[in-house]
């Protein structure tokens, strides 16, 4: 698998410093006022990088390590813009995604926490970004066993497998249809917006992703996280990921 090029003289169009400003490890938030909330809250000796499209970036050091923790926004496309800058221009080695998602077993509850194992979409979006058919994509191994082993060091209960990447917000749409032709042999156990492009274009570039959830709504549940909660509670998922990206 490779990446689509870019002409010699394009600079990135959506992140605005230099390259020694990004650290090789980097979270992200769907949410750019998470990234400064996480900054603020976990990381020392930092400073805003980039702010461009009030997209925050901030690079600092947790546990002495250099992290940059940065915001994807919401759906493939705008993750799939960062991603590829953060790999392609700044030199990136590892991305881990935190986000929020929507519970689709019943024994999910609200704010339990979840590890994709892999990603799956109806989009074109692979075939878009450089030829590829398939709608399946899948994180780093080392990464996500990782995440278990500092999972199981804290112990968080942590939900494993395959999320569903869709175009849409889940309770905005009938996503019924959708969720009735997935093949029989993928289990789908939790629905958001930007799994399947992080990990596509990570491996693209043979670089390291992966993607740890929270649940914040559920079918099954009349539970349903606010905004405020969204922005600001989600510590046992940033605190997972931090602890896992250093190692």
């Amino acid at each position: 698998m490779t990446y689509p090029k870019v002409m010699d003289h394009i600079k990135p169009a959506h992140i605005e410093c230099s390259k020694d400003k990004i650290a090789p490890m980097v979270i992200m938030p769907g949410d750019p006022l998470r990234a400064k909330y996480i900054a603020e809250k976990y990381l020392t000796d930092y400073e805003l990088v980039s702010d461009a499209r009030n997209m925050y970036a901030y690079t600092g050091y947790y546990k002495n390590q250099r992290v940059t923790v940065m915001g994807s926004g919401m759906g493939m496309p705008s993750m799939s813009i960062y991603a590829f800058e953060l790999f392609y221009f700044f030199g990136v080695e590892k991305i881990i995604r935190i986000g929020t998602c929507g519970g689709l077993k019943e024994d999910m509850n609200v704010p339990d926490l979840v590890l994709a194992t892999s990603s799956y979409t109806e989009a074109n979006f692979a075939y878009s970004y450089n030829g590829d058919p398939t709608h399946i994509a899948y994180p780093s191994p080392k990464i996500n066993q990782q995440i278990l082993e500092v999972a199981q060091e804290k112990n968080y209960l942590i939900h494993q497998g395959t999320v569903m990447c869709t175009q849409q917000f889940g309770f905005y749409s009938d996503n019924e249809h959708v969720l009735k032709r997935v093949p029989d042999n993928i289990d789908i156990i939790a629905e958001e917006m930007e799994s399947f492009a992080l990990f596509h274009i990570a491996n693209s570039f043979n670089k390291e992703s992966a993607v740890i959830l929270t649940v914040v709504d559920s079918k099954f549940k009349d539970t349903f996280m606010s905004i405020e909660d969204r922005e600001r509670s989600l510590d046992q998922m940033i605190t997972l990921a931090l602890d896992s990206i250093i190692l």
